[in-house]
């Protein structure tokens, strides 16, 4: 299997775990804590979308040898692969929200859940809140840009097939 066939299943395996998270063990549970974790696997699900579509570009050469790193990709991302395909931007806007949010997390002070949210503190106490209903715009924009992402893999998919 080709590595984009991988990043692929990957992205399709991780949003089903976050969609499963959020309505079968959240409801369950019901610790807000989950949230994050939910969060952390949609945003490992749309970064692996986007590498398959990079990878898938290489593949061709018609992109540049790139970094695995998130900042690499997303750029040649950005500047490469969105205008070609005419990809949405807010897909964009999203991976850096899940980012931030993650990085929030990692270096926040202070964290505790409200109700049923899950709150980020700052350094200076500027709070970020994580919300059901939040994540599930999140999950609804990841199921698309992987959908969109697929469809731009798969028009040459047949190549790589082993007998």
């Amino acid at each position: 299997m080709e590595q984009f066939q991988v990043a692929r299943d990957n992205a399709v395996r991780k949003l089903n775990i976050a969609d499963h998270m959020l309505t079968m063990t959240y409801p369950l549970v019901q610790d807000p804590k989950l949230l994050l974790a939910v969060l952390k696997n949609i945003f490992s699900a749309m970064e692996n979308a986007m590498s398959s579509v990079l990878h898938y570009e290489r593949l061709f050469k018609r992109i540049p040898q790139f970094q695995e790193s998130f900042e690499s990709k997303l750029t040649l991302f950005k500047s490469r692969v969105q205008p070609k395909y005419s990809i949405n931007g807010e897909y964009i806007k999203i991976l850096y929200e899940l980012r931030e949010i993650i990085v929030e997390h990692k270096h926040s002070p202070v964290e505790f859940a409200r109700k049923d949210k899950f709150v980020i503190c700052s350094d200076n106490y500027k709070m970020k809140t994580i919300s059901v209903p939040e994540i599930k715009n999140y999950i609804a924009k990841a199921k698309t840009f992987i959908q969109a992402t697929n469809f731009i893999i798969s028009k040459n998919e047949g190549i790589f097939r082993s007998s």
